[in-house]
């Protein structure tokens, strides 16, 4: 069990901590690589060959060969290089240091992290490097070391991962606000400091600049590529904007773009970041997005068949899944508490709804109705009633209008609205596009009471035969869809209260 240490709050105190934390090496690699750094027959690109196949031992040997006491200025960008620079002794000087650990004893969080990095290359390897042949190891180094400076935060603090994975990808939290919540600082800001710090391949620092100083830039960027069914729309958008063409094209944005592939990978291949990179990745390559994801699937293939990945999670399994299925489920959101509102809704209904009816007389009926009505968050009602020949009908209950209304009477003769309410049970909702069609058939008295754009009616029956008519609204404001179910649903228990209420005995 590695052993917990304070987290640190600020940039320095993280620096101090990490810069000299040593990355465990799988015991058996480590033989392997210590033999034959003892052989005299293995040639520098065999040996650079068997340590890449360990992610810890390639970051160890570049921070050795370039840290500050390296008698060259220029860093060392491949492991060749750094091998070169260090010679066979200091290599095993180096490696005699780093902890040989079983494998089942390397924390899961630091094993998983690497192994998104060793996808990562994979898909810079597939994506870019025949494309950018003269820069392969640029490629292919950059794509590998762009996470290392995370691998030795979870080697400090295995932890971080399994909780940053519970927060953001399944309870949805925003990344910034959790890396904040655990580090104390941006987590970009500490990889670029670490990448400066070690001398890490530039391209490595361009890429964590890129991502917190030309933020705007990006964002460009991915907005021209949701374009992506709009090739001949995204060139013209590029070439309206130069410096933006001259960014994306820069050949460093490559080790970016292959691990924010694999990065978002780990969840689900078709989330919302990972179609919105696949898109970037589309207008870098000039590339349609089907022709992409081909590629990025069979890269996914290939690293799956040549990466250790016991224990591990590798996102090319999810390929053999549903298209819509995730490696991570959010967690469900619990329904809200009933605001009180919808509690005293739920309480009128059932009071509307209770067998034998709960009322003595029309007034108390009505009064329970309107207090429904107004419970669903309708702020204006107007109830009618109509008498048994349907020659009249007058306010009976009525809320947020003029007092007046409760004296108002209409006569259905006068309105064909009205009239064809009063024929059948119906259901009428208002807007702006149909308001011009029937506010002419209204009566001018209801239309003075509720002034609006948005207005629900509706026709209740008891046995068979209109009795009411509803009327409400949201103070002119738009009706949602919810405010339309809930009044439908009350306007059902009314006319069922009515129903009862009929048949009870006198």
């Amino acid at each position: 069990m590695v052993a917990s240490t304070p987290l640190p709050r600020t940039l320095d105190a993280w620096l101090k901590q990490l810069d000299g934390q040593l990355l465990p090496i799988a015991a058996d690699h480590h033989l392997q690589v210590r033999r034959a750094l003892a052989d005299s027959r293995r040639s520098l690109r065999e040996i650079a060959d068997l340590m890449q196949d360990s992610p810890a031992l390639v970051l160890s040997v570049l921070r050795e060969a370039n840290s500050k006491g390296s008698a060259l200025g220029e860093a060392a960008e491949s492991l060749e290089t750094a091998l070169t620079r260090l010679g066979l002794k200091r290599a095993e000087e180096l490696l005699a240091r780093l902890p040989a650990r079983p494998l089942a004893d390397i924390p899961a969080p630091l094993r998983q992290i690497q192994l998104i990095s060793q996808h990562a290359a994979f898909q810079a390897n597939g994506l870019f490097a025949a494309r950018l042949a003269r820069l392969w190891q640029e490629i292919h180094w950059g794509s590998l070391l762009f996470l290392s400076p995370v691998w030795v935060l979870l080697a400090a603090h295995p932890h971080l991962f399994e909780a940053w994975e519970r927060r953001v990808l399944i309870d949805g939290e925003q990344p910034v606000k959790v890396e904040r919540d655990m580090l104390g600082i941006p987590l970009f800001a500490l990889c670029l400091a670490l990448a400066e710090r070690w001398r890490l391949p530039a391209w490595i620092s361009q890429g964590y600049r890129l991502l917190i100083d030309d933020r705007r830039l990006l964002g460009r960027a991915l907005h021209i590529a949701r374009r992506n069914d709009e090739p001949l729309r995204q060139q013209q958008a590029l070439d309206a904007n130069p410096t933006l063409q001259r960014w994306l094209t820069q050949p460093a944005n490559s080790i970016l773009l292959a691990n924010v592939i694999a990065v978002s990978a780990h969840n689900a291949w078709n989330g919302p970041h990972t179609r919105r990179w696949h898109g970037l990745n589309c207008l870098y390559l000039q590339l349609p997005l089907t022709e992409l994801q081909q590629q990025i699937h069979q890269n996914a293939a290939h690293s799956a068949r040549q990466l250790d990945t016991v224990g591990l999670w590798h996102p090319a399994e999810a390929l053999l899944w549903p298209w819509d299925a995730r490696h991570f489920q959010p967690k469900p959101v619990p329904a809200p508490a009933p605001s009180p509102q919808a509690i005293d809704w739920r309480q009128l209904c059932s009071q509307l709804l209770a067998q034998p009816s709960a009322f003595s007389n029309v007034q108390q009926l009505t009064t329970c109705a309107r207090q429904a009505l107004q419970a669903t968050g309708l702020s204006r009602v107007v109830m009618l009633l109509a008498d048994r020949n349907h020659s009249r009908l007058q306010v009976q209950q009525h809320a947020g209008v003029t007092a007046s209304a409760g004296g108002l009477t209409l006569h259905p003769a006068q309105s064909q609205v009205l009239r064809r309410l009063l024929e059948k049970p119906a259901q009428l909702r208002l807007t702006p596009a149909n308001m011009a069609q029937f506010s002419a058939l209204l009566p001018g008295d209801l239309k003075a009471l509720l002034p609006s754009e948005h207005l629900l009616i509706r026709s209740l029956a008891s046995n068979e035969r209109v009795v009411m008519l509803l009327f409400a609204d949201q103070g002119g404001q738009p009706i949602s869809d919810t405010s339309v179910q809930a009044f439908t649903k009350t306007a059902q228990c009314i006319e069922r209260a009515l129903d009862t209420f009929s048949k009870r005995k006198r």
